[in-house]
Order: structure tokens, then C-alpha cells, then sequence
């Protein structure tokens, strides 16, 4: 199997999606499970199957992430998550695939999460995270003989695992605890027994709180090595940097390649990665790019002569696409393989022959691998990947490929979740039914692709749409518009709870790409940088006309929703337009402002997406604000946000509340308890009752809101 290497995004998006695909840490809450226990397995007092999709169906969902296909290509070890309704959270396993018989076998998971599987060079040994007996550490299985060994012990979790070239050592990543900033302290002269109060909290962090992590504890990521049959971790790296990511060996096991910001204003400068050797035995580490932007996830050819990589040069824009880079070995002879190629590279993995690599990436909404020459030459090796959640239909995916070119791949259906698939010899098959139960039951609503022509200046506007179980043709239904994060994502044919969840209420969903949207070229996603939001609303509003026009939408009841970036645009179309009956808007910037001064992002959202901090073009800031349209706001508009939101902080939503209050507009604030910003729909009884929420406020402005005559707090 070949290592992969990946790219998340080119800058920071609003949005932020459960990572199913490339886990670098346990997820939420996965201590020890047994088999998850799923809603059906209750069983039911009805006296018939309930065809449509419901929220008790969300316990009973699985999804497949992180193929990691063995070097003969005979065997496929993978993620399975799948939500347990007694923890209320998805517990992930590693399951084998036999690729010959389809047979599959559990690796690990039956007494603590198990994820990240790795193949050893040789394929004979299989290394993974589990956090069984407590705390993630890392494991080792010997898949002739199936024991599992437990190689460390570790005060954090492990992350980015590599196998050294002979299989005798693995090298990781992990977050190494400072003590942190000190001022002064408490008297000295506690007695004994005293109840005092917490210790002051000091912080001196530029980002000193991270969506989904929390306040951030002081410390650094570093590389550490361990021998692959046990015995003491040896630290590799030092200093005030974060040496993570993902880690690649040189074909003679003495050099390990990795990308990070070393320089002393790291802080500051979100963007900047460079490519770094590192001298195993000597610790000497040396730069091998040097230019303004990010050089990252090095990845080394078959026969040691090459390094592929990602990145870009920053241009302070708010979107690049990630080029495909291959240097020297000593970091010459630097060139990019995509640079006419108007795609973001993912990720990246080397063919067997050294001559091509293998590319993820998006295109119009869709999710492929592309096998790209060194003569810059592009054929499609895999279409049809996804996996990116399952609550909003996003783009995503990943893959691995054997050393026969046999591509391992989670791909999936606007009706069906991510599944293992196998592409080989010309044809693809799909290995896993992890959701059988579900299809042969549940009616779900059909997807539709729909183009429109934008009444801004004639681009073409892709969307979906999902129509309820059971539509009949010419049908005029109510239609929820509901827009992505980001902004700089995609959404796609690709599953999602909660628009079978809408449909299953008798909506028809529209979810569309407007300009900043990813993988329709730099250029279309470019369309907001500075101007955001902007005219991403006419897109919007014209491919809702276009569902009107062909005849499912009906134009008297129309609805609109979406959360992150979405949520932005939730807010600012209601300033703009009262053609909507009602809203919820999720996780909103409200005031650009506060967020460039409060979010997880600080340096990153003035200079890259406005140009400017605030205090430089408070005018501009204000401009961009959905809380700068309020004023005209005539629609009944809900607000929800994850409680401990970081990304979007809950502060934006409050603002949002307390004017549409102030104005009379009819409102309501919700809060998901434990939720960051891209944890919202997490957890299955959550993620339901978020979707019921939305139904049951559509439901109750089904014919919308007037503002009473006598009533003058709107003025």
C-alpha cells in the first residue's frame, strides 16, 4: 500500500465537518464499547415498518472511513463508525476485508474505539490507535497469528503513524504538555483542608481556545519514534513549534520528512508551512522549501529520489487551489504538475512505478482520483468517492492504493452512506452493505441535479434536490433552500441526514453551490474574496426560481436554513428579501467584528477574507455583517448554536437573537449543550432533535408573519 498524504484545505473554512475520514486522535467520548446497540434492536409496538426516514433511524446509521488497503492488495483494514444509542455517540472499529471473497473479520474495537489502521511494509502487521483500557495509545496486530500488542504509554493521544521502510520502528506524532505563563500567585498560607478556588487561568496564546478542542492546553506537537515490537518512544523533534502532520520516510529509514512553521511568528501567520528533513539518528533538521505559503504533506517516491508535496503560494486571497508539487530529494528542482490544472489537490499518494501519482479532489460537487504523470499528463483513475458526515450532503472521501494500482475508496450515493469500494482492473465493486437493514426498509427521497443561469451575471449555479418519498410529478411542494459552510466547500450527490429528514416531512430540499463554492475552479470560488457575503445571494435566489419554474417548489411556501457559512447566508437573506415564510440560521457570523476578534481564526479572517483588520476598515466589516441588515428583517428567524462553538462563537448567535428581540421579529435561541461548531450534529439524539427543531419552526410559520399595525418596535 502506498502512504498517503493529505491536504485538508487550502485556508480555514467556517465550517467544520466530524473527521470520519483521516482520524488523527479519539474521537468524542470513545472510551470502551461493546457492539453498539442500535435503536431497531429494541424493536417496535407498531404495527407496520415506518417507511420514511426518522430521527430513532439515526442510531442505526454506519459509515465506512479510512480504507487502508494492504501492499498485495489482497486485504482492505477500515473504519467502521457506527452510533450506539446508549452512548449517543458513533463508535468506531477496524474491520478486514478479504477483496477476493468480500469476507469480513474484526481487527479491534470490541473493548475501546479503535482507529487509524497502518499497514506494516510487509503487510504481515497491522498498527492502529485503540483506546482500549482507557486512553488512546498506540496498538500492533499480527494478522498470521491475530495478537495485538499494546506499544505504548502515552499522556496524549498518538497521531500521523509511519512505519520505517524495515518495519522495525513507527514514528508518530504527539502534543508534549508545557507548564504555560505564570503571573504571581495565590497567598501561601492555605490551611489545610481549605476549599479555595481554582487557580487564576493565564493565557498568552494568539488562538488560546480551538473549536472542537477546547481552551488550548500549553504545548507542542512533536515527533516521536518507538520501536514497532514495544519498548521506549524516543522524542525526535524540539522547540516552540508544531511538528505535525503527516510523516514520510526516506527509502534508507534515516531521514523523516514533515511539514511545519518554525519560524518565530508562527502565531501570526496561519498559512505558512515549510517542507523539513529530519535526521533520524542525529536530530539535525534541515528546510527544504522556503517560499510564502504553505509546503506541505511530503510524501517520498518508490525509489527515494523524489518528494511530492502540497500547497500554494498566499496571495492573502480567502481561497487557492492545492497544487501537486515534486522536488529533489535535497529540495532542488521544484515544480508543480498541476498548475494548468484548475482543481485543489486533497491528496496525494505515489503509483508503484515512480512515474504518477495518485490525486483526490472535487469536481462540480463530485469527489474523484485522478493518476497524475510527472509529464503532467491526467486520467480519471475513481469517481464517485464520498464520506464527507452524514448529516449535510459535502463532498469527501478517501483512499489508499495497493502496489498492483488497486484503488481502496469510501464511496456512496445521494441514497445510500459512504461504503468500502474497490476499484481494480476497470471495474469497481462495493465491498460493505453496512446499512442493509436501513434500505431494505426506509423510502428515501430522490436526488436531482438542477442548473441554473445566475440573474447576477449568467454563471451556471449547480444544485440537488431532494424530493419527499413518493413525489408524484408536477407536485408543488414547500421547499427548504439549504446552504452549505465554508464558504469555501461543496456540496454534492451525496447522502444526508438532514435533507431525508426534511423530505421525510414533505419538503423538497435544494442544496446549491453559489459562487465561493469549491470545485468549480479558483476563479468561481475567488468570486467572494473580500466580498463576503455578496452576490453568492442572487446564485441563491435564482436557483430557487429554478425550482419554482420546474414546477416541484411551490412559490408560496418557501423556507431557508443552513449553518456556518451557510448560516451567514441564512442571516443575510433575510435582510435582503422577505420571499421566505421562515428561517433558521445555524452557527451564523453575525458581525465580522467580534468574529475576526473572537473566533479560532483570528489571524486569518480579517487579512484573508476582508483585506483588513477591523479597527483598519470598520466600515467594510460592518458592510459584510448580516447584523447591518437587521434593521429590515420580516421574517420569523430561529437561531441555533453548539454551546462551546469556538469556530463561529456562540456570542455571534446571541447577537443575532437579542436584535431580532429588540425588533419584534419572531425568534428563538437554541443552544446544542457540549456541542463545538463542527460537532452540532455529532451525536445521533442531537443531530435528530436539531432537524425536528427546524421542521417544527417551519411548520408553525408555515404561512408566514406580519407585523401587527400597532406594533412600532420594528421602526
Amino acid at each position: 500500500m502506498r502512504k498517503l498524504a493529505i491536504l485538508g484545505a487550502s485556508l480555514l473554512v467556517l465550517s467544520s465537518q466530524p473527521g470520519f475520514a483521516q482520524e488523527a486522535s479519539a474521537p468524542d467520548g470513545e472510551t470502551a464499547s461493546a457492539a453498539p446497540m442500535s435503536a431497531s434492536a429494541a424493536g417496535s409496538a407498531r404495527l407496520a415498518p415506518e417507511r420514511r426516514l426518522t430521527g430513532d433511524d439515526l442510531f442505526d446509521l454506519s459509515i465506512a472511513a479510512d480504507p487502508q488497503i494492504s501492499p498485495d492488495g489482497r486485504h482492505i483494514a477500515y473504519v467502521r463508525r457506527s452510533n450506539d444509542i446508549m452512548s449517543d455517540r458513533a463508535v468506531s472499529s477496524i474491520w478486514l476485508i478479504d477483496t477476493t471473497t468480500g469476507e469480513e473479520t474484526p481487527v479491534a474495537g470490541r473493548s475501546g474505539g479503535a482507529f487509524s489502521p497502518r499497514w506494516s511494509p510487509d503487510g504481515k502487521r497491522l498498527a492502529y490507535v485503540s483506546t482500549e483500557g482507557g486512553s488512546p495509545q498506540l496498538w500492533v496486530r499480527w494478522m498470521n497469528g491475530g495478537e495485538a500488542v499494546r506499544l505504548t504509554g502515552l499522556p496524549t493521544s498518538p497521531s500521523s503513524l509511519a512505519w520505517s521502510p524495515d518495519g522495525r520502528s513507527l514514528a508518530y506524532s504527539m502534543l508534549v504538555k508545557d507548564a504555560g505563563p505564570k503571573f504571581g500567585s495565590a497567598p501561601a498560607n492555605k490551611p489545610e483542608g481549605a476549599n479555595w478556588a481554582e487557580p487564576l487561568e493565564v493565557r498568552d496564546l494568539l488562538t488560546y481556545r480551538a473549536d472542537g478542542q477546547g481552551y488550548v492546553e500549553p504545548g507542542f506537537e512533536k515527533i516521536f519514534l518507538v520501536p514497532a515490537t514495544g519498548g521506549s518512544p524516543r522524542q525526535l523533534t524540539f522547540g516552540p513549534y508544531h511538528d505535525g502532520g503527516h510523516l514520510s520516510w526516506s527509502r534508507d529509514g534515516r531521514t523523516i520528512y514533515f511539514a511545519a512553521n518554525r519560524k518565530p511568528d508562527w502565531e501570526n501567520d496561519p498559512v505558512e508551512s515549510e517542507i523539513y528533513a529530519l535526521d533520524v539518528a542525529g536530530g539535525t533538521i534541515t528546510a527544504l522549501t522556503d517560499r510564502n505559503g504553505p509546503d506541505a504533506n511530503p510524501i517520498v517516491s518508490p525509489d527515494g529520489g523524489k518528494i511530492a508535496y502540497l500547497g500554494f503560494d498566499d496571495k492573502l486571497r480567502a481561497y487557492e487551489n492545492t497544487q501537486l508539487y515534486v522536488m529533489n530529494r535535497d529540495g532542488s528542482g521544484k515544480r508543480s504538475l498541476t498548475a494548468n490544472w484548475d482543481y485543489g489537490v486533497d491528496a496525494i499518494l505515489w503509483a508503484a512505478d515512480g512515474k504518477s501519482l495518485y490525486a483526490q479532489y472535487d469536481d462540480h460537487g463530485e469527489t474523484k482520483v485522478a493518476r497524475i504523470g510527472l509529464d503532467g499528463s491526467v486520467r480519471t483513475a475513481a469517481t464517485g468517492l464520498s464520506g464527507g458526515g452524514l448529516d449535510r450532503p459535502y463532498t469527501g472521501g478517501s483512499f489508499t492504493v495497493s502496489d498492483g494500482g488497486a484503488i481502496a475508496f469510501t464511496g456512496g450515493t445521494a441514497t445510500r452512506p459512504a461504503e468500502v469500494q474497490l476499484a481494480r482492473g476497470g471495474s469497481t465493486r462495493i465491498l460493505t452493505d453496512l446499512n442493509r437493514s436501513l434500505r431494505e426498509v426506509k423510502s428515501l427521497g430522490e436526488v436531482r441535479k438542477i442548473t441554473v443561469a445566475s440573474s447576477h451575471d449568467g454563471k451556471t449555479i449547480e444544485g440537488w434536490l431532494t424530493l419527499p418519498p413518493g413525489y408524484r410529478e408536477g407536485q408543488r411542494v414547500p421547499l427548504i433552500l439549504e446552504i452549505h459552510g465554508g464558504p469555501f466547500q461543496a456540496y454534492g450527490g451525496h447522502f444526508s441526514t438532514d435533507n431525508q429528514l426534511y423530505a421525510a416531512g414533505g419538503y423538497a430540499v435544494l442544496s446549491a453551490n453559489p459562487r465561493g463554492s469549491t470545485s468549480y475552479g479558483a476563479a468561481f470560488a475567488n468570486e467572494i474574496d473580500k466580498t463576503y457575503p455578496g452576490n453568492d445571494y442572487f446564485d441563491l435566489i435564482s436557483i430557487v426560481d429554478r425550482a419554482i419554474e420546474l414546477g416541484v417548489a411551490d412559490p408560496n411556501a418557501l423556507f431557508v436554513t443552513g449553518g456556518s457559512g451557510g448560516g451567514v447566508l441564512t442571516s443575510w437573506i433575510v435582510g435582503k428579501t422577505n420571499r421566505f415564510k421562515a428561517a433558521v440560521t445555524q452557527k451564523p457570523v453575525i458581525n465580522w467584528t467580534t468574529q475576526a476578534l473572537t473566533a479560532d481564526g483570528s489571524a486569518l479572517f480579517g487579512p484573508y477574507w476582508l483585506g483588513a483588520q477591523p479597527w483598519e476598515k470598520p466600515e467594510l466589516f460592518w458592510a459584510r455583517s448580516p447584523l447591518s441588515l437587521v434593521g429590515n428583517v420580516e421574517t420569523p428567524t430561529l437561531v441555533i448554536v453548539g454551546a462551546e462553538d469556538y469556530r463561529t462563537p456562540v456570542s455571534e448567535s446571541e447577537q443575532y437573537y437579542t436584535a431580532l428581540r429588540l425588533r419584534g421579529v419572531p425568534t428563538a435561541l437554541i443552544k446544542v449543550p457540549g456541542a463545538s461548531h463542527g460537532s452540532i450534529a455529532a451525536r445521533p439524539s442531537q443531530s435528530a432533535a436539531k432537524a425536528s427543531a427546524i421542521l417544527a419552526w417551519f411548520e408553525k410559520y408555515k404561512k408566514g408573519w406580519t407585523r401587527p399595525a400597532t406594533d412600532a418596535a420594528g421602526k
